[in-house]
């Protein structure tokens, strides 16, 4: 029972964290989504929109967060 209610208390703190950056996301210096190298592709009647470089960004923090989790 420990070792779950540690998992549920360290996903409560990572959606915690989530809500944090999406709600003070308007004051950060760059706009996730909207960084150089993110592909957009408008038409008269659609939008493609495919962000390479916000993926690869989150991709590496997750990365070396999951990393220091696993070293400690």
């Amino acid at each position: 029972m420990p070792t779950l209610a540690r998992t549920l208390m360290l996903a409560g703190a990572a959606l915690f964290a989530a809500g944090l950056l999406v709600l003070l996301s308007s004051r950060l210096p760059f706009r996730l989504g909207h960084l150089p190298g993110d592909i957009v592709i408008r038409g008269r009647n659609s939008t493609f929109y495919f962000p390479v470089v916000t993926c690869l960004l989150l991709s590496l923090t997750l990365s070396v967060l999951a990393w220091l989790f696993r070293r400690r």
